[in-house]
């Protein structure tokens, strides 16, 4: 701590003064001429730069720059920016109902959110949103990013995507809305095999999800199947919540722990209310956050079978540092690692993170995208809801149906075992 302040005050007295202070001990000598570069490079921009500047802007500048070598989730906020974060304007903007985040320095989607604009049109995970209204995202920040896609409801935005796979960029038109999300969808499909899906981990998600147990419970629910494909995770307390409905005995489902904060153990209850029902959990490459908690947490503890294909690999925590003048740090300070120690966070250099499936099931880009359309409800009046797609143009979904098989199989051993 004390450290921090001397190099504070050296900062301060530089940006001052303009001149430099002798060391106050050798073990700051390396940070104090560092420091007096970037004061350096200031001082020259001031006096020889073809046109004057407004020093503000310069500090701001050296400031999100600095931060910006980090990782793609650490920012430096404007005054405007930090406060405009803070006061939140949930109902007032509309929206294209996608999760983003920064990869290889792109814009790109985590995944889409169901029945929104992006998901009916088609945006799938791990698209790369290359341009919005023609404008390159190469470089731009998260903050810009959402500037840039909301909007009044009912107004356009044009982005253009890149696609593994395919050999030119896409463009797309999309007319925000208002998201709103529902949590938990549930059925039951053959053979008293339940079918949960979760679409984001919000406030309602643990009791809408009980509710929906409850139900597929006097429909005679022998196994489930938890989708948490898409789901692009949310509050950390609801996600925990949800391990804690079919995991007991304390178990640990996981921990955060950083260089400067110390290990934080998220457990189990004693008891769960549905600690042994057989259990399969699908996941892909648009599961992230909240989802690959659940999906570590299960895999580790042998609570279920994880069927899918890799997570994104989104998992670490970012704390707002406010600054004197309004201004505030967003920075990294943890990460998430699974009860195994495994960090779920995706290193940016070597690519290693997320979850891996026990069962590895990547489906092509096409029939994910076909997935997603036939996914969509149409409503109508005094009608239950029912897929946008006609039966006879729907593609088979082999993770659910792999599932579905496994769960079969467990029932069958367990009877044979039992006898």
């Amino acid at each position: 701590m004390k450290k921090r302040k001397i190099i504070g005050l050296i900062f301060g007295a530089v940006l001052l003064t303009g001149t430099l202070l002798p060391p106050v001990r050798s073990s700051v000598n390396q940070t104090y001429e560092q420091i007096k570069l970037i004061v350096d490079i200031l001082q020259h921009v001031k006096q020889q730069y073809v046109e004057d500047v407004d020093q503000k802007s310069l500090i701001y500048g050296a400031a999100a720059g600095m931060v910006r070598t980090l990782d793609p989730f650490s920012q430096f906020l404007e005054p405007d920016a930090h406060s405009e974060m803070m006061t939140g304007t949930s109902g007032k903007f509309g929206g294209l109902g996608i999760r983003i985040a920064i990869r290889d320095n792109w814009l790109t989607v985590i995944t889409p959110l169901p029945d929104t604009p992006a998901y009916r049109t088609g945006i799938l995970p791990g698209d790369k949103i290359v341009k919005i209204e023609g404008e390159s995202t190469q470089g731009i920040t998260l903050m810009d990013a959402v500037k840039k896609l909301r909007g009044k409801p009912k107004t356009k935005v044009n982005i253009t995507v890149f696609r593994e796979g395919e050999k030119d960029p896409i463009d797309y038109t999309l007319v925000r809305e208002i998201i709103r999300i529902r949590s938990v969808k549930s059925m039951i499909l053959k053979d008293h095999v339940g079918y949960i899906r979760l679409n984001e981990f919000i406030q309602p998600s643990v009791t809408d999800l009980l509710k929906a147990l409850k139900k597929l419970e006097k429909e005679e629910m022998g196994s489930l199947v938890l989708d948490l494909r898409n789901n692009p995770g949310g509050l950390l307390n609801s996600a925990v919540d949800v391990c804690k409905v079919f995991m007991g005995d304390n178990k640990l489902i996981v921990y955060t722990e950083g260089r400067a904060q110390p290990r934080h153990e998220f457990r189990a209850d004693k008891k769960a209310p549905y600690a042994h029902l057989p259990l399969a959990l699908l996941i892909n490459h648009g599961s992230a956050s909240g989802s690959e908690i659940v999906a570590g947490a299960f895999k580790d503890q042998r609570r279920a079978i994880i069927i899918g294909s890799e997570s994104f690999g989104k998992a670490s925590v970012q704390s707002i540092v406010p600054l004197d003048d309004g201004s505030a740090l967003r920075l990294t300070t943890a990460k998430y690692y699974t009860p195994s120690g495994m960090s779920i966070h995706r290193d940016e250099k070597t690519g290693k993170g997320g979850i891996s499936p026990d069962i590895v099931i990547d489906i092509a880009r096409q029939t994910e995208a076909a997935l997603q359309r036939q996914s969509q409800e149409i409503y109508a009046r005094d009608e239950k809801p029912k897929s946008a797609v006609k039966e006879d143009e729907k593609v088979k979904d082999e993770v659910l149906e792999r599932a579905v098989e496994i769960l079969k199989a467990q029932e069958l051993f367990t009877k044979i075992k039992n006898k």
